[in-house]
């Protein structure tokens, strides 16, 4: 069935529509009663909404209130960030104080040989747990050190052998999460979501919109450049060389003398190839083969780590106190220690000898002739 069109009809139709219209242009503020979160995923090359914030934490700043712990916890949870540094697996996580990240360093690759790593700088990380403490926040990412019981496996039925219960009886390791702890001086103060995220800067980068971006902004400047242009230097580690040139098509393995090294072989003839070598995790020499047959050799360190910076602070000597330590009482001079007549020193006492034992036992008297 058909409506006819009439001029009367569709004159009043476009009279209510500019009617409305005009209302709402007339009241501008009543189009802003909802309010619309930005997006966490950017598009082209608009930068990230989520910045990081630049105001610190006062030092008098309260205790932190309630309502900005339910702003944190639902904040942060199932939030997918960026990993900064290397996270032990197991129960050994993290402790992030005033900046300074513990254990780090070469202890942090002790614990990483011997525990294995959870996760490796630019890796994705879902922090799947937050705890508000009272003087730390305890973050747990991608499950934490242990898998957490639902709640089935907490029910026990009671029966005539005694309860029985439906979950595991010993908790079970999680050997892909991990954590980290914010400590504070006192307790945990007043704070934005913001000022949270710097923070937690050291370990977690909430800015980066890959892997890639999130891996080179942890490596030193000269070791970024030579990534970016896929280029191996002497003093990289195994996980720069693979950001820089990927995995190589051949790998050797040989001795030189005691020492075992592995070399990475990049390229093929006609091609200039590429020989990386490496003595345990770092690239100790470097050697191209150019079309025209030209060999150029690299051997000096081009990269400094933070780890040789801590061998080279270790390697150097520890200052020692420039008088020896001495018995003598404060004030008295050497010349007033009293000296043999003679001048010369006396003798080193001597242990006594082991006498021989008369037969028999003790107590026993022992004839002579």
């Amino acid at each position: 069935m058909r409506y006819p069109r009439s001029s009367a009809s569709l004159a009043l139709l476009s009279l209510f529509a500019s009617t409305f219209l005009c209302g709402q242009d007339s009241d501008p503020g009543k189009l802003r009663t909802s309010v619309t979160r930005p997006s966490t995923q950017p598009t082209g090359d608009s930068p990230s909404p989520i910045q990081l914030s630049t105001v610190p934490i006062p030092p008098d700043a309260p205790h932190i209130v309630k309502q900005t712990r339910f702003e944190i916890v639902r904040d942060f949870e199932t939030q997918i960030v960026y990993a900064r540094t290397a996270f032990p697996m197991g129960t050994k996580g993290l402790i992030l104080r005033n900046g300074v990240l513990s254990p780090n360093g070469e202890e942090l690759q002790q614990t990483l040989n011997l525990w294995g790593p959870s996760l490796k700088p630019g890796d994705p990380a879902h922090i799947s747990y937050v705890q508000i403490k009272n003087d730390h926040i305890h973050f747990e990412i991608n499950g934490g050190p242990v898998h957490r019981q639902k709640w089935y496996e907490r029910v026990q039925v009671a029966g005539a052998n005694g309860p029985l219960t439906t979950g595991p009886d010993s908790p079970q390791t999680n050997p892909h999460g991990s954590y980290v702890d914010l400590y504070f001086d006192k307790y945990v103060p007043e704070m934005t979501p913001a000022q949270l995220r710097t923070l937690l800067y050291p370990v977690f980068d909430f800015n980066a919109r890959n892997k890639e971006q999130a891996y080179l902004d942890t490596v030193p400047p000269k070791a970024k450049e030579a990534i970016q242009a896929h280029r191996a230097l002497v003093g990289m580690n195994q996980e720069m060389v693979l950001h820089a040139k990927g995995k190589p098509p051949k790998k050797v393995r040989e001795h030189d003398g005691e020492t075992m090294y592995e070399e990475w072989i990049y390229g093929e003839s006609p091609d200039d190839v590429d020989f990386v070598r490496f003595v345990g995790d770092e690239v100790v020499r470097v050697e191209t083969i150019k079309v025209n047959g030209e060999k150029i050799v690299r051997t000096q360190r081009e990269v400094f780590l933070d780890q040789d910076k801590n061998k080279e602070a270790k390697s150097q000597p520890e200052e020692r106190p420039s008088k020896a330590p001495s018995l003598r009482r404060p004030g008295e001079d050497q010349e007033d220690v009293p000296k043999p007549a003679n001048g010369a020193a006396p003798p080193v006492p001597m242990p006594p000898p082991d006498l021989p034992q008369p037969p028999g036992g003790p107590g026993e008297v022992v004839g002579t002739r």
